[in-house]
């Protein structure tokens, strides 16, 4: 069953070639059949034909003309081998084999008014019937292109979607990473802390530190949950609130202001605080730095941001982070390069166009 639900079109074909040019014979009794052999052997090839038309959409097409070509002088009386033409004329044009197609018509119009013109014993094909058959040769190549093109752009439609779909599970995955990834960095940072302090004073600092990490890990949490329903986007007004919550384990942050500061669509602005939050999650965890600054620099059509340590150098740790980072940066046009620096530290540096 699952065969004939697959080739249920071509056995619909062949069907109607058979059962017409075997009702053509029979209601033509009364005339001797002419090479009866030869137009069956004919019809029959191209039924066969048929069923290789999704691999071989212009071959079969082609075949089924050359069958149609010996079979309409040679034989008599005619049966309905064209039909087999006609669809396979259809299916190649609807396949994308367009101007292939369109040259057949072109070559099977031109066979029949050479037959014409050569033919002893008069015309065979009358005008009118010239130019219906011309009209429904050119009807069919012109419905199968429609249906090319209706299902190039039903794929594009398709793979557009696909491509939406991953772009999104992207974001939301920097989005996971870069909340849970910085705050949870920073209760790391403080847990190992408290652990090697001996001072219940410090320990209790630290663990105060934790709480408030770990409070706003969930609020942030909240926010990116918002910010997947397009509300409440992290802006530039928070890196204040970053820098402190990173100055809690010790580091000391140091924002710095170029040009005047002013409102940025909430994409850019977004964007710049994630990687500044990222920039500094990788500071607290890897560089062993004292000092961080973080430099935004307001031009007049993008927004750099600038994170300098001076901590060990070297090169970038693996994972996601940079990666993420270059990522959001690239999504608004814009670039973004991490290394260490010639004298000391690590330089995270990104350019942000404002649109």
């Amino acid at each position: 069953m699952s065969w004939l639900r697959r080739y249920a079109a071509e056995v619909t074909v062949v069907v109607a070639v058979l059962v017409g040019s075997l009702f053509t014979v029979l209601n033509d009794g009364a005339k001797p059949a002419h090479h009866a052999a030869i137009g069956w052997v004919l019809t029959l090839l191209a039924c066969a034909a048929v069923f290789f038309r999704r691999r071989y959409p212009l071959s079969v097409a082609a075949l089924t003309l050359v069958c149609c070509a010996l079979y309409y002088p040679l034989t008599d009386p005619d049966g309905l081998v064209l039909l087999a033409f006609a669809y396979a004329l259809y299916n190649a044009a609807a396949a994308g084999r367009i101007r292939g197609a369109a040259l057949l018509v072109v070559a099977a119009m031109a066979g029949v008014t050479a037959g014409e013109i050569g033919s002893r014993t008069g015309r065979h094909v009358d005008n009118f019937a010239f130019f219906l058959m011309t009209g429904w040769f050119v009807a069919l190549v012109a419905g199968g292109a429609v249906a090319h093109y209706r299902a190039e752009a039903e794929r594009t439609k398709e793979a557009e979607a696909r491509a939406r779909a991953t772009d999104e599970r992207l974001r939301i995955a920097r989005e996971l990473h870069d909340v849970l990834g910085h705050h949870l960095a920073l209760i790391n940072v403080q847990a190992g802390a408290a652990l090697h302090r001996r001072d219940p004073g410090q320990a209790e600092e630290a663990l105060g530190a934790i709480k408030d990490a770990s409070k706003t890990a969930l609020q942030e949490l909240r926010a990116t949950l918002g910010m997947l329903r397009e509300t409440g986007l992290p802006s530039l007004s928070r890196v204040a609130e970053l820098a402190e919550s990173v100055g809690a384990s010790g580091l000391t942050v140091r924002t710095e202001i170029d040009g005047v500061a002013r409102d940025l669509p909430p994409d850019v602005e977004h964007a710049a605080f994630r990687v500044v939050q990222e920039a500094l999650t990788n500071v607290a965890k890897h560089a062993g730095a004292k000092t961080v600054v973080v430099r935004l620099g307001y031009g007049a059509d993008a927004l750099s941001v600038q994170v300098d340590d001076d901590g060990r150098g070297g090169p970038a740790p693996a994972g996601n982070g940079i990666r993420g980072m270059a990522e959001r940066a690239r999504a608004l046009g814009g670039e973004l390069t991490a290394a260490p620096r010639e004298d000391g530290g690590y330089r995270v540096q990104a350019r942000l166009p404002v649109r």
